[in-house]
């Protein structure tokens, strides 16, 4: 049986890549914008990246640039680098391990996390990050579900955590931005895998949310998610389908 979305997921608005802020010294996946979260009282949303040496990290990009100022892919190097390498604005903090970012949220708020594709196609080579996730939520005791774009990882969390909600991260599938083959897009923009990875949830665009499948999968009773929402209109707005939102940039009004 597949397990269902935390109740806390469909109903605390999910901060995305947590309560972030550079402004205020908090940048994305960091934990100060996920002790923020917190004490907001918001649901958190963090990326999966994988380090050398096979370690779950929270951190959002392939490559580092962006977000530490120094060049080339987290994967090159170890979660031990990474925890030293300094987020730019930040009060000195590194790149966390998942590992640590559960025991600083210890079940105080509910965690919605996404593993970013390590196939580069959204094909079937995975295994070590999602290996690696079940590992450190093992005993973890606190509303939780793991989602991804690529189907195969989704699939691969069935297989080693069948415990565990699970679902598909959905968009429209632009091949120009999403940087992916025409047929993958073709194919994974149907939402075709939804059955056969024993999914309980999407998690899908706002700007697509008017999609026919989208509608198909809501009206059999699954959980609509959507990203990324940046405005109280915004919201406003996808909440005619989704169930709840993920948002940034402004602070989501909290269910009466």
């Amino acid at each position: 049986m597949t397990p269902p979305l935390p109740d806390e997921l469909l109903h605390r608005p999910i901060a995305h890549r947590a309560l972030h802020d550079v402004a205020g010294g908090r940048p994305e996946n960091s934990g100060a914008a996920i002790r923020a979260a917190i004490d907001e009282g918001y649901g958190i949303e963090i990326d999966l990246q994988l380090s050398s040496d096979g370690r779950a990290m929270v951190f959002h990009d392939y490559d580092l640039k962006r977000l530490t100022g120094q060049t080339g892919p987290i994967r090159k190097i170890t979660a031990a680098q990474a925890q030293d390498l300094l987020l730019l604005r930040s009060q000195d903090e590194g790149i966390p391990t998942l590992d640590e970012v559960l025991d600083l949220v210890a079940g105080r708020a509910p965690l919605l996390i996404e593993l970013k594709d390590q196939d580069g196609a959204m094909g079937p080579d995975v295994g070590a990050l999602e290996a690696d996730a079940v590992r450190a939520l093992q005993g973890y005791d606190g509303p939780v579900a793991l989602m991804s774009f690529n189907p195969n990882s989704v699939a691969e969390l069935a297989q080693i955590a069948p415990g565990i909600p699970r679902g598909i991260v959905t968009c429209s599938y632009n091949p120009a931005v999403e940087l992916l083959p025409a047929e993958v897009c073709d194919h994974l923009r149907a939402i075709p895998d939804f059955d056969r990875v024993k999914a309980s949830f999407i998690s899908h665009e706002a700007a697509d949310l008017s999609r026919p499948r989208v509608a198909e999968l809501k009206a059999q009773g699954v959980p609509v998610l959507c990203w990324t929402i940046r405005s109280p209109e915004q919201e406003a707005e996808a909440r005619k389908v989704a169930d709840n939102v993920t948002f940034e940039g402004y602070l989501a009004a909290h269910p009466a």
